[in-house]
């Protein structure tokens, strides 16, 4: 694993970035080497560096309108007297702020450390408080699901609209609260193709299902749905799991679930339809956690032969 620091990305990219712009633009002042050597906290050599561009800058740094405005305000202000090194630190630390909030400071720390592509980190801002940690929670659950289906046989299973596999976060009250994988997972030339990393809001049907079923009991907090497969529901009885079957109609279909539950008692870890016209048989398969639903269902799989 590469670990490593935002810090350690503004030290090493943003800093001397912002450090030959601003030289760049207090030379273009008519400012002596020295002076900008003085100012900024460096050697006259480094200064001459700056300038010769021989110097490696973060260009997604560079480039960017907002690193470009603060920096020419602060040679502004610096050149008219009106800027003291307290203000410019200001200025700096309120840049890195921006940079940290889904910015390019972001989209470098996921190229250093790919663990976190995907997962939304926003932990610079919010630092590691509740919310954050149940939302990486969850959606690291989703990715570990995905390898688990990637990486066994149940392309056969895939229904011919898709698979999905979701998570809810706890307490969830809607589809934004449940993590899936965007675009669903597919069956590509006799592979499982997962297009993309899970996202919040990902899924339509999957959510509603999980959502249904956690309104009942909070620990069926994820799914994924199968084709429905007479051997796979008898290898749910096998293992003591009496699949719950439930008409096909998407219309009211949360609520008539949720009914059909509550009913029961119980969220019954298979749930089934055997189709209608336009609707394809599918079965879902509950979990406490998205891995762990993958896991069921693909020893089901297994199980039945699929």
């Amino acid at each position: 694993m590469t670990l490593q620091l935002p810090s350690e990305i503004v030290v090493e990219r943003f800093l001397p970035t912002a450090r030959a712009m601003l030289a760049t633009e207090l030379d273009e002042k008519g400012w002596t080497q020295q002076d900008i050597a003085d100012q900024l906290g460096v050697t006259q050599a480094a200064v001459s560096k700056y300038a010769s561009g021989s110097v490696t800058v973060e260009e997604r740094f560079r480039e960017d309108a907002r690193m470009r405005q603060t920096i020419e305000r602060i040679a502004d202000g610096l050149a008219a007297g009106e800027m003291d090194e307290y203000a410019v630190l200001g200025e700096l630390l309120a840049l890195v702020r921006e940079f940290e909030d889904r910015g390019p400071i972001c989209a470098v720390h996921e190229e250093e450390m790919p663990a976190l592509r995907g997962l939304g980190c926003d932990l610079c801002v919010r630092g590691t408080d509740t919310a954050v940690l149940e939302e990486r929670a969850v959606l690291s659950s989703v990715r570990r699901a995905t390898r688990l289906l990637a990486d066994s046989a149940v392309v056969d299973a895939i229904p011919n609209v898709g698979m999905n596999v979701g998570m809810a976060l706890p307490d969830a009250e809607d589809a934004l609260d449940v993590a899936a994988v965007p675009g669903r997972i597919h069956d590509l030339r006799g592979r499982v193709n997962v297009p993309s990393n899970p996202e919040f809001g990902a899924s339509e049907h999957v959510a509603r299902t999980i959502l249904a079923a956690s309104a009942v009991d909070p620990t069926r907090r994820a799914a994924l749905n199968l084709v429905t497969d007479e051997a796979v529901l008898d290898a749910a009885r096998e293992r003591g799991v009496e699949p719950l079957e439930f008409d096909a109609g998407y219309e009211d279909r949360a609520d008539r679930l949720e009914a059909a539950f509550r009913e029961r008692s119980a969220v019954p870890r298979v749930i089934y339809h055997t189709g209608a016209f336009g609707i394809e048989p599918i079965t879902y398969v509950f979990g406490e956690t998205a891995d762990e639903a993958a896991e069921f269902a693909v020893d089901l799989l297994d199980a039945a032969g699929a």
